[in-house]
């Protein structure tokens, strides 16, 4: 039994002292939003482990040092002013300290910035994606690669799970409709997701910092096949990426003068 607990204990240090124990059940984040947002998480646990120290101690303190010796009644304190100032403040200065690390975050989650060089208009349907990765051209923005995804079946065959290619390192604007109910974008590396409303043109930026494929899905139950609307994040290099777009023009150029 000894040895199990030992076991166990270590284990248990092991994977606390691992990432994913630092993370505290958050993703891995693959973009420079996402490692602000897993730090304001980290610091409200630190936040509320402090002050639930704190509070345990004082009833461990009181328990052991004001119990009950004799039945005479102890002096009675009626009001203590320092005290009860005390209790009023502290919170008061808590909730001030998370409202202005939270509402800086947001801010930085939330920002926008003009002319990224990156834009996709993500358009969601029953039960799928669309990508249309937009340029200027004279001007004017177009479209100059397309994505439509087709719903995975439900044998777990896929004829075509769609993938948003995405370049590391740069700015990417998503721009996120809906064709009919109100779904919604969530990459769960990007530690953030994103209502997709009909009538609405919501948008988000991010910039990613680590090459590969990570899982999307929507996060609205927007119907019978809500849990098969299934998508792909890939993240590449910037001449990856350049390449894509650069064949996707080909193919099209390609495709319209054949028709």
């Amino acid at each position: 039994m000894k040895s199990a607990g030992a076991l166990g204990l270590l284990a248990l240090t092991a994977t606390a002292c691992s990432g994913e124990g630092s993370r505290l059940g958050m993703p891995e984040p693959i973009s420079d939003q996402a490692e602000r947002m897993l730090k304001l998480w980290q610091g409200s646990w630190i936040a509320a482990f402090t002050v639930g120290a704190v509070v345990w101690g004082l009833i461990i303190w009181a328990v052991v040092f004001h119990r009950k010796r004799s039945d005479d009644l102890p002096p009675q304190v009626r009001y203590n002013l320092p005290i009860e100032i005390l209790y009023t403040a502290v919170p008061f200065v808590i909730i001030g300290v998370l409202f202005f690390f939270t509402a800086r975050d947001e801010n930085f989650v939330e920002k926008t910035t003009d002319n990224p060089p990156v834009v996709v208009d993500v358009t969601a349907f029953q039960w799928s994606w669309q990508f249309d990765y937009k340029e200027k051209v004279a001007g004017k923005e177009q479209t100059v690669a397309s994505v439509v995804g087709v719903p995975v079946a439900p044998n777990g065959h896929t004829p075509g799970k769609p993938v948003l290619t995405i370049p590391s390192g740069e700015n990417v604007r998503v721009r996120l409709h809906s064709n009919d109910v109100i779904h919604s974008f969530w990459v769960p590396a990007l530690l953030y997701k994103k209502d997709v409303m009909p009538g609405f043109t919501n948008e988000f930026e991010f910039k990613a910092n680590k090459t590969g494929t990570y899982e999307g899905r929507c996060a609205e139950l927007c119907g019978v096949d809500h849990s098969r609307m299934l998508f792909q994040l890939r993240v590449v290099t910037p001449d990856q990426y350049k390449s894509y777009i650069d064949n996707a023009k080909a193919q099209a150029k390609a495709a319209g003068g054949a028709q």
